[in-house]
């Protein structure tokens, strides 16, 4: 897996993957930045929680429960001193389906948390990493 990332200006980031996506990263306005687009540590963030939903909804779907949808919130703390790394990251999931079970869908978030998400497994490294569920019945 390769990625590129450019420097375009002030403090905005291009970064280019190798399957040919693009997304600008910039800074705030406090630190010469223009708030143009996600910080690198926000990436992290939403790149942790997009392999985490990924792999619940894909347990769920190859399980036969009927998911309709899926949201993770995930919020973290940072330590006060550089390298200001993540401590603590915690992602609620809000699960969607018709009769979906709460065990099931439990079991696919414990799936992704301890085995499957590479993202979540590599900052638990570094971080305390939980999750909560919360399941939700369609209308």
């Amino acid at each position: 897996m390769k990625a590129r990332v450019k420097w375009v200006e002030e403090r905005s980031f291009l970064a280019m993957s190798e399957s040919g996506h693009a997304v600008l990263m910039d800074g705030p306005p406090d630190a010469g930045g223009r708030n143009l687009g996600p910080r690198p540590m926000e990436m992290l963030l939403m790149g942790a929680g997009g392999c985490s939903a990924y792999d619940v909804v894909m347990i769920l779907e190859k399980g036969r429960h009927a998911v309709t949808g899926c949201e993770v919130e995930v919020s973290a703390e940072r330590a006060a001193t550089d390298p200001k790394i993540f401590t603590r990251i915690h992602l609620q999931f809000t699960v969607t389906g018709k009769a979906l079970k709460p065990e099931a869908v439990e079991r696919a978030v414990a799936l992704s948390a301890e085995k499957y998400c590479s993202a979540t497994i590599m900052l638990s490294k570094t971080a305390e990493v939980t999750h909560s569920v919360e399941v939700v019945e369609a209308a």
